[in-house]
């Protein structure tokens, strides 16, 4: 049985990484590089996007299992995650979102973004003619090759976007329609950075979610991943955020 993660000093938080949806832990790259140059740990928690209670239980596994505080850091639906993961977990200090979903309780992905302007990305996902494996039913859902690099990461080099866009991992189409059974940030510190050319997140959404949440908030201009595309800038928010832990 492997130990549970140390922190690299007494009292220091571990910051615990979760991806979002169509994309994997390797997006943080060049955030990690920024965080663990400057001596802080680092874990990029696994997040199977099969569907909100199960891999919100992952997430919160994961974080239970350290040794002392944790910074709870998610991207997209990855927000999502560590809103429900967070709830009542007695290590977490801190909860960063990054162009994130900040749900509350009985609410899904679908209704917080319905009553705003349809983002570029709704225009390109795709269903498969398969059912989900490992979901609760329904189909999983990619983004098409066309509109990948547009509205997701438009910042970022067209060669990357292709990379990213072939390498995409699909989300569960049941996930984002689930609705939270918990909303850490109720009563957990919490920091948002909100993405100002976001053609996958609208960004009224996002003030609307980090003005509800009561977060210390920064605006950048960037795509949905603009912490690819930025990541010391991004990590700074980090370290920002650790700093008052």
């Amino acid at each position: 049985m492997s130990e549970p993660v140390q922190s690299t000093e007494s009292g220091a938080p571990v910051v615990v990484l979760v991806h979002g949806a169509f994309a994997d832990a390797s997006g943080f790259t060049g955030v990690i590089r920024e965080l663990t140059g400057a001596g802080h740990r680092v874990v990029a928690a696994p997040n199977p996007l099969r569907g909100l209670a199960g891999d919100a239980a992952v997430v919160r596994a994961v974080a239970g299992d350290i040794h002392g505080p944790v910074l709870l850091v998610g991207h997209s639906y990855g927000g999502a995650v560590i809103t429900q993961a967070s709830a009542g977990l007695d290590n977490v200090a801190g909860l960063v979102y990054l162009a994130a979903f900040g749900l509350d309780e009985s609410e899904s992905c679908a209704d917080l973004i319905a009553p705003f302007p349809p983002s570029m990305l709704a225009e390109t996902i795709r269903m498969t003619s398969y059912e989900a494996h490992g979901a609760a039913g329904g189909p999983d859902m990619y983004i098409d090759a066309d509109g990948f690099h547009e509205s997701m990461c438009a910042d970022l080099p067209a060669e990357l976007a292709l990379a990213m866009s072939l390498t995409q991992r699909p989300m569960a189409a049941a996930a984002f329609g689930e609705q939270a059974t918990g909303a850490g940030w109720k009563s957990i510190p919490s920091w948002y950075q909100i993405a100002r050319h976001d053609n996958a997140l609208s960004p009224q959404a996002q003030r609307f979610m980090a003005e509800r949440m009561g977060a210390s908030t920064e605006e950048v201009d960037g795509s949905h991943v603009a912490f690819i595309a930025q990541p010391r800038r991004t990590a700074d928010l980090i370290k920002a955020a650790l700093s008052k832990l």
